[in-house]
């Protein structure tokens, strides 16, 4: 039986778009005030300006460490767990209530597509206070794979 081989793609910006639009599960990392990585698994997607967006509340820890420091990486998972992923570094805005809720209607239309009711919508994000984490893009690995490396494709 034929190994899997580890494979590592370069892409552009393009690409790195075309990876993680249709990808919605992520790994946000931020920095702790003591320096130590803080990991939060996270829904996201992809904005129309190629920007990681991930809905929170503003009493979060992601939120306050991406407050303190905004730079943060991203992991951006496929849905196979043993599919391709990226890490994604970038610089992160958080965006609080009220002026969170059109960013957050972004949010929504870039993961689940048309609500069926956008006021209902907008309504329940002023009340529950949420924010959003809107990060760019600064640099990126390659999409890649696990396995094993080539040296020991023949097994």
């Amino acid at each position: 039986m034929a190994r899997t081989i580890a494979t590592n793609t370069s892409v552009d910006r393009a690409g790195l778009a075309d990876f993680v639009r249709p990808r919605h599960h992520m790994v946000l990392m931020t920095t702790r005030s003591d320096g130590r990585p803080q990991a939060s698994p996270v829904s996201g997607g992809m904005d129309e300006q190629g920007r990681i967006v991930i809905s929170t509340y503003p009493e979060r820890a992601k939120t306050a460490n991406a407050r303190r420091d905004p730079r943060v990486s991203v992991m951006v998972l496929s849905d196979d767990f043993g599919g391709a992923w990226v890490q994604v570094d970038g610089d992160c805005e958080v965006i609080d209530a009220p002026d969170s809720v059109e960013p957050l209607v972004d949010y929504y239309r870039c993961i689940s597509g048309e609500h069926p009711d956008w006021d209902e919508y907008r309504a329940a994000m002023l009340k529950q206070g949420k924010s959003l984490l809107r990060i760019t893009p600064t640099r990126w690995g390659p999409v890649a794979t696990g396995g094993f490396p080539a040296r020991l494709a023949e097994g």
